[in-house]
């Protein structure tokens, strides 16, 4: 009998799985720019290091969102069969599947999830970190919906939040840091915020609505008619209480970039003013918001970088006269205290004897 030791051989761990980093930096760069032109254009204000590690995670959670919704880059795909067809649970199992093999530098044959790899390396990131950020890929993918505040701040800290907290673990922020990781994930969930508001018409197309059922029924909204037309101006006023929120905690993180160094500190100004643009422009169009996708041009882009510039370089952000009521700690309490909620058990009963 052959020794098994002579003929398997464990598969080495890696960072990035064996891939070179030029080619997952490559690859990243290409899922930034066709998934998302305001991060792109935020991403090179960063110096080369810390932007590249940004594009490494961004093309993590870009795809493993494509997974979950049976999506190519944030859009349908082609061959609907994975999103008609395919079990949604079977794709979050694979997603923390390759996750898992990622953080073990093992490869995955899925580049985006051997970039997420090299970067965890790289920077620190840990599975919770991972496993928070994959929990909102779970709740998109079950059709989940909010029933209160608590709710909607749960869903933007698993979506967003966390990924801010992430982002700033790359940029350096020691992860004991907890006061500028709490100003992460204040603007990760204003980005959120704004986004929810903008696609409210989108969702509601997609069969998906992020506003809380209790704020539908203060507003006596039926279920599912909250696009209609005759309720255009309840849904301008919901639209203002999101755009109300953003502000608070776009305003919050500001703080948070006190400690950063200059270039980091710039582009996510240039990002919280860009997001922050976009919010103000939907309650700015009232019952109209939704005729037309709310857009920020290149030019008013570059007026926003210019003017992060000279805030970056001023560094002495405004105390907010109202901190958020969602914060980083309570929501995280709810998350770790709630968790998965465990199917019963289906095995049948055993049989009298």
């Amino acid at each position: 009998m052959l020794a098994p030791s002579r003929i398997l051989r464990t598969t080495p761990s890696q960072a990035g799985g064996g891939r070179s980093r030029e080619a997952l930096v490559d690859r990243a760069r290409e899922a930034i720019e066709l998934g998302s032109r305001s991060f792109h254009a935020a991403s090179t204000l960063f110096d080369r290091d810390t932007r590249e590690r940004v594009w490494l995670l961004y093309a993590w959670c870009r795809r493993c969102d494509d997974l979950a919704d049976g999506q190519d880059h944030g859009h349908p795909a082609d061959d609907h069969s994975s999103a008609d067809h395919g079990d949604a649970g079977k794709r979050l199992r694979a997603i923390r599947l390759l996750t898992g093999r990622a953080l073990d530098g093992l490869p995955t044959a899925e580049p985006a999830f051997d970039a997420f790899g090299l970067v965890a390396r790289e920077c620190g990131l840990t599975r919770e970190m991972a496993e928070d950020v994959i929990m909102g890929f779970e709740l998109d993918a079950m059709g989940w919906r909010p029933r209160t505040d608590e709710d909607l701040a749960r869903y933007c800290y698993h979506v967003a939040g966390a990924v801010g907290v992430m982002v700033a673990v790359v940029m350096g922020v020691p992860r004991n840091d907890s006061e500028t990781l709490d100003r992460a994930c204040d603007l990760g969930i204003a980005f959120q915020l704004a986004n929810i508001a903008r696609d409210l018409g989108e969702d509601d197309a997609a069969d998906r609505c992020y506003l809380p059922i209790e704020w539908l029924v203060e507003q006596d909204i039926e279920p599912g008619q909250h696009m209609k037309p005759h309720h255009r101006g309840e849904l301008a006023a919901m639209a203002a209480r999101l755009v109300e929120h953003m502000e608070r905690h776009e305003a919050a993180a500001r703080l948070g970039t006190r400690r950063l160094p200059f270039r980091s500190r710039w582009a996510v100004l240039a990002a919280a003013r860009i997001y922050g643009a976009i919010g103000r422009e939907v309650r700015a169009r009232g019952t109209a918001a939704w005729d037309h996708r709310v857009v920020i041009g290149r030019r008013e882009k570059a007026k926003h970088v210019a003017a992060a510039f000279w805030e970056a370089l001023k560094n002495r952000p405004p105390m907010p006269d109202t901190m958020p009521e969602w914060t980083r700690g309570s929501i995280l309490i709810d998350v770790r205290m709630a968790g998965p909620i465990a199917k019963p058990p289906m095995d049948p009963l055993p049989d009298d004897e």
